[in-house]
């Protein structure tokens, strides 16, 4: 599988209703977005993902920095980090049923959704608002001969197609910051059945730091989005139904990730505003898994 995308992007996505410019605008940039770090990691072993890594460096797998297949060992290391990631939230989903339907909001190229149904092999609906995120997503699982169980659809998470109570568990991995949280988990609390998993991993702002630090601003403006804070997060799911179970802090876990990619060929020019602001406080990379009462 390689990361050739031959798919035709519409100078206007389509973004089903209700929708507001703002998501318009996160489903163009979606839509043109291409990034080598998004792309030559998926590319190691056909797991396409849009989420960062956790765990410690394995240098002993890096060998000699002057070694002419460094870096391709490097992005095998980095993308190996990132599955990391995707198992952490996957194991926080309980052990959902190979009958049941788990639903992955803001599915991107669908990594996470084919490793949540490689692990219960149960039927997995992602949601995205980039046409050709959901394409690529689908003609994996299609290439996977796995498009009867895992399917990735144009939508907005917002407003999913999925009945009251249908998913057995939902997750957000690294998307809650483009929508109002309030808005994000009364649909989840909608979707999900009584007794259903919600799991979110995702950058939140440290309320003990006060306000968002410039680090946080940088982040925002450097994907549009708007980062809330860990406050933020706890309020709307009590709010919506949804009782934590665990809240973890990852972010000493995160570091290792991003202080490799800064070494790498793939940086964007982010990476010091995440190292930065997890060093200093004013930034975590949390899970919280939570129950729908």
């Amino acid at each position: 599988m390689t990361s050739t995308e031959h798919t035709t992007v519409p100078a206007t996505a389509f973004v089903p209703a209700p929708a507001s410019p703002y998501q318009g605008d996160i489903a163009r940039y979606w839509d043109h977005e291409a990034r080598p770090v998004n792309l030559r990691l998926g590319d190691v072993d056909g797991l396409y993902h849009h989420h960062y890594g956790i765990g410690d460096v394995d240098h002993a797998a890096l060998g000699d920095s002057g070694d002419s297949a460094y870096e391709k060992r490097l992005i095998a290391e980095l993308h190996r980090l990132e599955s990391a990631q995707a198992d952490v939230l996957i194991d926080h989903l309980g052990s959902p049923g190979s009958d049941t339907t788990l639903v992955d909001a803001g599915c991107g190229r669908g990594g996470s959704m084919v490793m949540a149904h490689q692990r219960f092999g149960c039927r997995v609906e992602g949601v995205t608002l980039s046409s050709k995120q959901a394409d690529f997503a689908n003609r994996r699982a299609r290439e996977l001969r796995i498009e009867d169980r895992v399917r990735a659809r144009v939508c907005n998470m917002l407003d999913m197609p999925f009945d009251t109570g249908q998913a057995s568990a939902s997750w957000n991995n690294e998307s809650s910051m483009y929508v109002d949280l309030q808005d994000l988990f009364a649909e989840h609390a909608r979707i999900l059945g009584t007794g259903g998993r919600y799991v979110t991993i995702t950058g939140c702002w440290n309320p003990r730091y006060g306000q968002p630090s410039k680090w946080v601003s940088q982040i925002n403006a450097h994907f549009e989005c708007n980062i809330h804070s860990r406050r933020e997060y706890l309020r709307a799911m009590a709010d919506n139904r949804l009782v934590p179970q665990s809240v973890v802090d990852l972010t000493a876990a995160t570091l290792p990730y991003w202080e490799l990619r800064a070494t790498s060929s793939l940086v964007t020019g982010i990476e010091e505003a995440f190292i930065n602001s997890y060093r200093d406080g004013s930034f975590q990379y949390l899970l919280i898994a939570a129950d729908r009462v």
